[in-house]
């Protein structure tokens, strides 16, 4: 047996990750660079309680275990070892010899860093001595509410955002650099990872996971990594990670039957398998589980500076039968299908971070209807604060590839997400999901001839902007990319150079910035008084009209869409009160591509009641269109205003 405080190891930490309550296990596990009295060397540690023996393997040794047997701690089931004269590039694995006598190589759970693919070991990495530079970030973050500030994310993966050709990839350094600069041009306010974590398969796009705790190697070192993630703070800008927990591959170098036992994914196969996807679910219900996934949470927010978790596929963690075949179905203790182990340990999962990083976004990506996702635990909820739409953006998709000549029989379709709206803190995605797969790409979604799919995407956008809920947009719609998104390939950047993409490039440009300068459209984002509706019926004519409020009296914006083909002039819409209202920004400008030379800047409101309200104004609705006004408080307006109320 070891001594654990003679290699810096302590009992009560093993006795709290075998408990579950481990949450910064990183700092025990793995492979860490230490001084042992005057020798320099470096400390193995991993969890493999069912193995008869553990070594460590790699070319120090010629990969012979016998020369570095592990030692067992306990009945923690966790093997520790101290090698000497190793440091940091040192290539290793884990020689596990199982209980029935086969021999098994494995990566490290909690490795730092990998090799390149296809090679599959791990490298001693020292990860927690970056000197950081983002200290007025990180109080700024301290000081905001994420409810009631604009949060507009670019959803970037990283092999295809740019590259120098296939499996030319830049590094997280040179991202550093123009993906930065990009995203701070184009006004996004953060950006969100396709996974990074460590996994064998290109065209997983980091899904199927083997190092959770390891930035891949595909592009570079994790200090790079963290140059990345340091020069986007410096700039403003927050970094989320699409977070994979709910299921792992089978991998033979991975976690499945780690140590010849399914310690990972549990011993019930018919519950850890995920047929369709060809990977295996955690088990749950096991506290080391617990702590490793927690912790890892926590790793990247703590080592990383990562500002939040897009947590993926909620909804198969928390259905017993998501996906699966009835001869795998099975059922909880009171014979339903919810998954109570995951969603005690999601809800866990939440309570952890939000008490170490109460600042942090916990993003949960779930297309179920499980009520109360974005509500706190101990009102019953998960414990997210914000949860992807996922009803909204299929009842959009599906109104937008409609003809326009038919939409007034599916109105409900731009409607009915307001009755559930702030039901859930919600972010709106445009994501990857979205492209890929024989599912178009966005421009392509649209119905009509190539000047309309431009036409309507450009009102789509704008009404998308101006729904409440957080906003999220995968790379190279931004610019009307036809062609599907293909993983291996770099983004079709060529198209700005077409005067329809580049004006589109344009329009989303401005847009964004308009989106980040009108604080109507995301301070009141989870708050129901945000909104209001000034013409929701008009289904006959397709066009809609609404209200978006911050917090001060006069602070709010007007939306009109038209997703007709028709031409509405002198249009007349009720507004709250008689004054100026300037259009901030409008699609059909010629700027955007649209047929408008020129577009009407100021429009003036009378006493006329309209639409319930006890003023409105009138205005040019060109087919296809979105236009957003802003009132502006001025002496003539500030007097009429008073007359108005009294």
């Amino acid at each position: 047996m070891a001594n654990a405080a003679a290699i810096g190891i302590s009992m009560r930490d093993l006795y709290l990750f075998n408990k579950g309550n481990l949450f910064h296990s990183y700092r025990t596990f793995g492979a860490h660079p230490i001084r042992l009295g005057d020798e320099a060397g470096v400390r193995f540690t991993v969890w493999a309680p069912n193995a008869s023996q553990v070594c460590v393997v790699g070319e120090f040794n010629g990969w012979d275990g016998r020369q570095h047997r592990m030692e067992l701690i306990g009945e923690t089931g966790a093997w520790s070892l101290f090698v000497p004269n190793l440091g940091p590039g040192t290539v290793y694995k884990y020689e596990i010899l199982t209980s029935d006598g086969k021999r098994l190589l494995k990566s490290d759970p909690y490795a730092f860093q990998s090799e390149l693919r296809p090679n599959t070991a791990s490298i001693v990495s020292e990860v927690f001595n970056y000197n950081w530079h983002d200290r007025d970030w990180l109080q700024r973050k301290l000081e905001d509410s994420p409810y009631h500030e604009g949060m507009l994310t670019y959803e970037v993966h990283l092999g295809s955002w740019r590259n120098r050709g296939k499996e030319l990839f830049w590094t997280y350094e040179e991202m550093a650099g123009a993906l930065v600069d990009y995203v701070v041009e184009m006004g996004y306010t953060h950006i969100e990872l396709l996974p990074i974590t460590e996994h064998p398969l290109d065209q997983s796009w980091g899904y199927q996971v083997t190092g959770y705790y390891a930035p891949t190697s595909r592009y570079g070192t994790p200090k790079q990594l963290m140059q990345l993630i340091d020069r986007c703070h410096q700039h403003g800008i927050g970094v989320i990670l699409d977070w994979v927990p709910g299921h792992f591959c089978k991998d033979d170098h991975g976690l499945r039957l780690f140590d010849g036992s399914p310690i990972y994914e549990g011993k019930d196969l018919k519950r850890a398998e995920k047929p369709n996807w060809g990977t295996l679910a955690f088990d749950f219900s096991c506290t080391e589980v617990q702590s490793f996934l927690i912790s890892n949470a926590i790793y990247w927010m703590d080592v990383f500076h990562i500002d939040g978790l897009r947590v993926d596929a909620v909804a198969s963690m928390i259905d017993l039968h998501f996906d699966k075949p009835p001869e795998l179905f099975t059922f909880n203790s009171f014979g339903g299908t919810e998954n109570t182990d995951a969603i005690r340990f999601l809800k866990r999962l939440n309570e952890t971070v939000f008490h170490y990083y109460p600042d942090a976004l916990m993003i949960a990506e779930d297309s179920s209807a499980w009520p109360a996702v974005t509500s706190p635990t101990y009102m019953g909820g998960l414990g997210f604060n914000f949860k992807w739409n996922m009803g909204w953006m299929n009842d959009m998709l599906r109104y937008m590839a409609l003809d326009p000549n038919d939409r007034m029989h599916h109105h409900n379709l731009i409607t009915f997400s307001l009755i559930y709206a702030f039901s859930e803190n919600f972010v709106l995605p445009l994501s990857h999901d979205e492209v890929v797969h024989g599912k178009l790409s966005l421009l392509n979604k649209m119905s009509g001839t190539y000047e309309q799919k431009f036409a309507q995407l450009r009102l789509f956008y704008g009404y998308w902007m101006t729904h409440p809920g957080k906003k999220l947009l995968f790379m190279g719609g931004e610019w009307g990319q036809f062609a599907e998104w293909k993983d291996g390939d770099v983004l079709d950047w060529q198209l700005i150079d077409y005067p329809m993409h580049g004006s589109m490039h344009q329009y989303v440009k401005s847009l964004n910035h308009v989106y980040g300068e009108q604080s109507s459209l995301w301070e009141r984002d989870c708050d129901p008084g945000g909104f209001e509706w000034i013409d929701v019926h008009n289904a006959a004519q397709s066009v809609i009209v609404f209200m978006r409020r911050g917090h001060g009296h006069s602070d709010y914006s007007i939306v009109i869409c038209n997703f007709s083909y028709h031409h509405y002039s002198d249009y007349r819409i009720g507004v709250p009160e008689t004054g100026q209202y300037r259009t901030v920004i409008h699609s059909e400008a010629a700027a955007f591509g649209g047929a408008l030379a020129h577009t009407q800047k100021v429009l003036y409101s009378n006493k006329t009641p309209w639409h319930g309200r006890p003023c409105s104004l009138t205005l040019d609705l060109p087919p296809l269109s979105f236009q957003l006004l802003v009132f502006e408080e001025g002496e003539q307006s500030r007097s009429n205003r008073f007359d108005v109320l009294h």
